[in-house]
Order: C-alpha cells, then sequence, then structure tokens
C-alpha cells in the first residue's frame, strides 16, 4: 500500500489538526523550524562572502533554498518510511505519536488566531502600548506610531496573510506529499523569513528562497482567499458578503507589493467591508502600498473580532476539504 494514500496518513493529518488547535506551539518542546533556522545561520555564514559579484550571491542562495529544502524533505521522509514500516507493537504506536507532532508544527492555526485576538483584545480594553507591543511580534511594520485603527488594520491584514501560509499551506503540501512535503515547506518559509529580504544584506543571497516562497504560496493563496469568501459568507448568513468579497479578490486581489499576500487580503477586506493596506513603514523607511477594499465599515473593533472567526471557520473549511481530498485518493 502506499504510503501516500494509507489511512495512517489520513488519521495522522487529522489528529495533528486537532494537536495544533489545542496545543500550538509551546516554547518548552522541541519545534523543527528551530532546527531549520540554525542550518540556515550555519549555511549562510558557509556561503555568505563579502564583496561577492551579485552573481556569485545568487548562486550561494540557490544552494541555500535547495540544500535546506531538500534535506527537510529527505530526513522527514526518511523518518516517516522508518516509522511506518521498521517499527512494530507499542514502537509503532510512539512513533506515529510523534509524525502526528511533526505535521502538527507544520500548522499554526492556534497561534495565528490568539496572536491576533491578543492585539484586538488589548485595543478592546484600552491598552494600546501592549496592543503595539503583541502587533510587533507579527508583523514587520513599524508600530509606534500607529493608532487604534491602524492596530486594528494591521491585525485583520496579517491574519489574513498568515492564514494562507501558515494554515492553507501546509495542509495543501500535506495533501501532495504527506508531513515530509509539508515540513519541506515550512523549510521554503523559514528561509523566506530569515534571508527573503530585499534590503542590501540579503538582496542576491536571498533572491532564491523568496521567490521559491512565492512559487509554493501561488495556489495556497489563492485557495486561502476563496475559504475566506465562503467562510465569510457562512459566519454572516449573507450571499452578498461572498459576492463583495469575491469582487474584491477578483478586481484588488492583485494591489500588493507580494504575489500573493493581496488575495487573501483582499477577499477579507471585501467581506469585512474596510479598506485595508496602505503605506506602512519598516525600519524606519516608508513603503508606498496601495489600499485594498472601499473602507465602507468604519468600526474596525468589531472588524478586527470578525475576522479572526472567519479565519477560524476557513480553517476547519480547509481542513475538511483536505480531509476529503485525501479519503478520495486513499479509495481511488
Amino acid at each position: 500500500m502506499e504510503i501516500g494514500f494509507s489511512p495512517v496518513i489520513i488519521l495522522i493529518f487529522c489528529l495533528a489538526f486537532f494537536v495544533d488547535l489545542a496545543i500550538g506551539d509551546p516554547p518548552s518542546l522541541p519545534h523543527p523550524v528551530r532546527i531549520i533556522g540554525k542550518g540556515i545561520s550555519g549555511m549562510e555564514r558557509l556561503l555568505k562572502r563579502s564583496s561577492a559579484p551579485k552573481e556569485q550571491e545568487r548562486l550561494a542562495g540557490f544552494m541555500l533554498a535547495l540544500v535546506i529544502t531538500l534535506t527537510t524533505f529527505l530526513c522527514a521522509l526518511l523518518i516517516e518510511k522508518w516509522i511506518l514500516f521498521a517499527l512494530k507493537g507499542l514502537f509503532r504506536v510512539f512513533g506515529i505519536a510523534f509524525l502526528v507532532y511533526l505535521t502538527a508544527t507544520t500548522l499554526a492555526t492556534k497561534e495565528l488566531l490568539n496572536s491576533s485576538l491578543l492585539v484586538v483584545q488589548a485595543v478592546e480594553e484600552g491598552h494600546m502600548e501592549r496592543a503595539r507591543e503583541h502587533l510587533s511580534m507579527i508583523v514587520g511594520r513599524d508600530v509606534d506610531a500607529l493608532d487604534r485603527d491602524g492596530i486594528l488594520r494591521a491585525a485583520i491584514e496579517t491574519v489574513s496573510e498568515n492564514f494562507s501560509d501558515g494554515v492553507i499551506a501546509p495542509m495543501f503540501f500535506f495533501v501532495l506529499g504527506g508531513m515530509p512535503l509539508a515540513l519541506a515547506y515550512k523549510a521554503v518559509n523559514t528561509l523566506d523569513s530569515m534571508v527573503g529580504y530585499k534590503n542590501e544584506t540579503y538582496r542576491h543571497l536571498g533572491w532564491a528562497s523568496a521567490r521559491l516562497d512565492d512559487l509554493c504560496n501561488y495556489v495556497p493563496a489563492r485557495l486561502s482567499a476563496i475559504l475566506i469568501a465562503l467562510a465569510a459568507g457562512i459566519y454572516f448568513r449573507s450571499r452578498q458578503r461572498i459576492g463583495a468579497s469575491f469582487k474584491t479578490l477578483y478586481h484588488e486581489g492583485r494591489h500588493h507589493t507580494s504575489p500573493n499576500s493581496g488575495y487573501p487580503e483582499a477577499a477579507i477586506a471585501g467581506a469585512l467591508k474596510v479598506r485595508l493596506g496602505g503605506p506602512s513603514t519598516y525600519n524606519g523607511v516608508l513603503v508606498k502600498k496601495p489600499y485594498i477594499g472601499s473602507g465602507g465599515e468604519t468600526d474596525y473593533l468589531k472588524a478586527a473580532l470578525d475576522a479572526i472567526t472567519i479565519v477560524r471557520y476557513g480553517s476547519f473549511g480547509g481542513f475538511f476539504i483536505s480531509l476529503i481530498v485525501l479519503c478520495v485518493w486513499w479509495v481511488l
């Protein structure tokens, strides 16, 4: 029986989703991303050369992305094969539990929802400094000058964007290739977060990692946008909200500096009738980004709470769709 179609793999996926919802990413437990991050830092020190020509830096960046991603995939595949085919009895049960944990680490549903909720709750209680502190943990922009609505808009943006790479993309790659491919995607995501910057340090060294991340998120970002639109319709019990979400998605999904992030952001902006995006500062540098959405809704506090609930609905929607696809592949 092929491992990709095994009922054990389906069970691992189901358990991993609920384990992530239950415990998230406890700092006391070992996490594969920390190991991947150390590998990236070590290879970066090995490959980076001062005053290296552009072509040499890009080649080094390509090698960095290739080695980290392939190593992660192959190690995860070997672990999975060993547990499912070599272990017996109680050892196999503990091994499968370990595979459940590894799969759960590729998901970030609880962390995404909770981190966004902390920001919104702090605003609701009138603690703007605490809200900015929580927000700074989940966004890359400067938060010190953001007012109440600016903080809430940023929370809505990040919960919609990270819904794609933190929830739907890992599910998408699990459906395609099980835990090894989902973990390889996590490696790509980590590469982008560590070296995929357009600054002087990483403009060339991180180019391959950034492009690979864009490629991997192309389909999941668009699936995330569709799930947001449908989840909003269910949450509001309104076909008009679905229509508004799809309309904004279609017309403004491309209005973003990222080739992917604009799609879930546009979907949620249309569903909530808010205006997102616009100029932001990063490390003191103003970055001009287009606005997304009409901005008809003025209560950004309610909109932010609604956004978190919509993403929660969308997460369950993504889970059930993934489960159906896995079951169909097993039957076929």
